[in-house]
């Protein structure tokens, strides 16, 4: 009885420490190549140095999840609502072209970046995208204040912002 016990609780504290709130991004993910609206290659550390002292939401998401369309009017609610944010939009399209249409054709206010191997590739990996749209918050220190949020989680996000701004 006392192994199952202790096997239960260690799967407990085991899931809850994998779903626990990070306050920065891994190294890897700091290390890894986007593609900016020029074609140029940028590291997501020097994405996020364009943006210190700012708070900022990130956005991952993809021209055809119908899930990101749909959310695109809260995002363009909550830009407005918070006009001082950064905010940047870092797209898993399956190419530039179609991703620079979704720009166009959805109006995305901010930065964008595009993530050449999709949501399963490196860059997916390392900020463990199982889900898009997936919204990240990071205050004006560069700390992360919610590392998992997705289309249904606004409430949570503009009350975030609030409190941080």
């Amino acid at each position: 009885m006392k192994k199952i016990i202790y096997c239960v609780l260690t799967t407990i504290v085991t899931f809850a420490c994998s779903n626990a709130q990070k306050s920065e991004f891994s190294k890897e993910s700091l290390s890894q190549k986007l593609i900016a609206l020029d074609a140029s290659e940028i590291s997501f550390e020097r994405v996020l140095k364009k943006h210190a002292g700012k708070v900022l939401v990130i956005e991952v998401w993809a021209s055809w999840c119908s899930d990101c369309v749909k959310a695109m009017p809260k995002v363009k609610e909550m830009q407005s609502n918070n006009p001082e944010v950064n905010y940047i939009f870092i797209s898993m399209d399956k190419t530039f072209e179609k991703w620079q249409a979704g720009i166009e054709k959805h109006e995305l206010k901010g930065d964008h970046y595009w993530v050449t191997d999709g949501m399963k590739g490196e860059f997916g990996k390392s900020l463990e995208i199982d889900w898009i749209p997936r919204y990240i918050v990071i205050d004006k220190k560069g700390k992360i204040k919610i590392y998992r949020a997705i289309e249904t989680d606004f409430e949570k996000i503009n009350e975030e912002l609030k409190k941080i701004q």
